[in-house]
């Protein structure tokens, strides 16, 4: 016999290192809270519920609960249609939202308010795990994208709790990354008891991972629409900005931006007003930072538009901007909708440095016209689709960005047709989330039925 371990042992000492490196790093990750915590303060609250601390549940509550995990901003937005059709589709369910960082848990007040309990997902050690299932005792588990936390997994099937990852995505270099842990990998992936996943592909690199019971049921973000009263805000906005040609650039990670002011310097589109957008709020200090040094005439939203203090208040109606303003930041969470509702057009963030890319379905939706950078690979069949079908289009570098913002806005008749392949494409992909909420109410049925 040869000396190397079998497979199924190294995929065991792999999971044995797994949870020794956790154990060793908790508390180095209560420092890096409160380091974070610096620049938002809400890193320092709720510390408890990340070792599983929290109050449980009454013993005599019937209602069964349904758990979302949505780790942050983004999974939190995709999860906003189907946490409201599994509320009007149960009724007598209740829901917990769980995330991982306090701009997710921020979204979530934001978007439900009290109408679902939440709280921090512990993290994954068995103990912590155990301590928050048996806290909650949900009936169903759903995590949302690509959050794959493996002794989850593995305590959520010891406790015969159904899990299933729900508008799943494996990009072909996560795929590639994951592939070479080999049989641990497939072990992980076959804890779940569905995987809903966004696209074939998708499905197709899941299913070589060892994920069972797999189907394709479409991108939840198809299904997310503005509030009213947020394209209102912006409509508002756009109204006291005046006929400048506006673009915004959406979610821009650390070291975009610079590219995206190099790229607006380049413009040359008289009077145009860059709406500047960074996806993690504690950078919005930096940001504005950034544009005054390099002689920028800025305007933080949070000062030109601040948010109504009361409803009816009329403080949603702003001054005129004035005419020098030549970047207006937008320091302020959950408002993608109403800053699309101000802009012509929209260049999608993470994408011209190698992070993967953002979501651009919900530009698409608002009718605007994007222009998205060489790296998408988290967004792959979304920004192929959306420039095939002429909504989208590809830039390389800032001097691509550039040109092809001012041949957009020299060109009316394209930017019309842009926006209104936009809609069009937004609108043929809906209707994810009723096929998902099919697939998760019968698990819930063959739930409540096991229990009788």
């Amino acid at each position: 016999m040869s000396g190397a371990a079998s497979p199924g042992a190294s995929a065991t000492v792999l999971r044995v290192v797994y949870r020794a490196l956790w154990w060793i790093v908790a508390p180095l990750a209560v420092l890096r809270l409160y380091i974070r915590s610096r620049k938002e303060r809400g890193y320092r609250e709720h510390i408890g519920e990340r070792f599983g601390h929290i109050a449980p549940r009454r013993a005599d509550d019937p209602a069964p609960l349904i758990w979302v995990h949505a780790v942050s901003v983004g999974e939190t937005r995709a999860a906003q249609p189907l946490i409201d059709a599994l509320l009007k589709a149960h009724p007598g369910a209740r829901v917990l939202l769980t995330h991982m960082t306090p701009s997710g848990r921020a979204t979530g007040v934001e978007l439900f308010g009290d109408r679902v309990l939440r709280a921090y997902l512990p993290y994954d050690l068995p103990v912590l795990v155990r301590r928050f299932l048996r806290a909650w005792r949900p009936s169903l588990g759903i995590v949302m994208e690509t959050e794959v936390w493996p002794t989850l997994i593995d305590e959520c099937k010891r406790a015969g709790m159904p899990l299933v990852l729900t508008n799943a995505r494996m990009s072909e270099r996560s795929y590639r990354r994951a592939a070479k842990f080999g049989r641990a990998v497939r072990e992980v992936f076959g804890g779940f008891s569905r995987v809903l996943a966004q696209t074939p592909s998708d499905a197709e690199r899941l299913t070589a991972l060892g994920a069972r019971n797999v189907a394709v049921l479409g991108n939840l973000k198809f299904d997310m629409t503005a509030p009213p009263e947020l394209v209102a805000r912006g409509q508002a906005w756009r109204a006291a900005i005046g006929e400048r040609p506006v673009w915004v650039a959406a979610s821009t990670r650390e070291g975009e931006e610079t590219l995206v002011l190099r790229a607006f310097a380049a413009l040359n589109v008289p009077d145009a007003l860059l709406i500047l957008v960074p996806r993690h709020p504690q950078r919005f200090d930096e940001v504005s930072a950034l544009i005054a040094s390099l002689g920028l005439t800025g305007a933080r939203r949070s000062v030109w538009a601040p948010k109504p203090a009361a409803a009816g208040s009329g403080a949603d109606v702003p001054e005129p901007l004035p005419a020098s303003v030549q970047v207006l930041l937008g320091d302020s969470m959950g408002e993608l909708g109403a800053y699309y509702a101000a802009s012509d057009l929209a260049f999608i963030g993470g994408s011209l440095l190698p992070l993967g890319g953002q979501n651009l379905i919900e530009a698409c939706a608002a009718g605007v016209p994007v222009l998205i950078g060489p790296y998408t690979f988290n967004f792959t069949q979304a920004t192929n689709d959306a420039i095939a079908a002429g909504a989208a289009l590809r830039v390389q570098d800032p001097q691509e960005l550039a040109r092809g913002l001012r041949e957009i806005f020299g060109d009316k008749a394209r930017r019309l047709s842009m926006s209104a392949a936009a809609s069009a494409f937004a609108a043929r992909h809906r209707g994810a989330t009723e096929r998902t909420v099919s697939v998760l109410s019968a698990l819930l049925e063959e739930e409540s039925d096991a229990s009788k």
